[in-house]
């Protein structure tokens, strides 16, 4: 059996790097972290476990930053993201930002996606939360295609 972990990686416990390592020397098999790219100042959305929004989500890192700080000091620890909000993030950068982090991890970064559920910070971002699944399904045919294509043209 193989154990992860999946987290929140903030500025108040301990570093991703630090944490990676420890991880590893105890002998999980992965790390997942995940993402928000802000919590809105006026927010309507229910925090789906219930009760008060944890601090934690005020104080994510950008996974992508601390996920490329965790490959640079561990080897085999399987790195990836818990959710990526795909639909929050420009699709181009994504696609680049995820093919260098799975390039310098040699191949330890898994890509995980999500619609999310805070309604106000989707629309922060100009996304309509009654559409956010078909955003989803063709930002991804979008990076499949950056992915896989050395002239990669897309139309959706």
């Amino acid at each position: 059996m193989q154990i992860g972990v999946n987290t929140f990686v903030t500025d108040e416990g301990i570093s991703g790097p630090k944490l990676g390592v420890a991880l590893e020397e105890r002998g999980f098999e992965s790390l997942f972290v995940a993402e928000h790219s802000h919590i809105p100042a006026s927010r309507q959305s229910p925090y789906p476990a219930g009760g008060e929004l944890p601090r934690v989500y005020y104080r994510a890192m950008d996974p992508f930053v601390a996920l490329g700080a965790i490959a640079a000091v561990t080897e085999r620890l399987v790195l990836g993201t818990g959710v990526t909000l795909l639909i929050q993030r420009d699709v181009i950068h994504t696609a680049k930002e995820v093919a260098t982090l799975d390039t310098i991890s040699n191949g330890r970064f898994v890509f995980g996606v999500g619609v999310g559920w805070n309604l106000e910070e989707m629309a922060d971002h100009g996304t309509d939360p009654r559409t956010r699944g078909a955003l989803l399904d063709e930002q991804l045919r979008a990076i499949r295609q950056i992915w896989t294509e050395d002239l990669a043209e897309f139309h959706g």
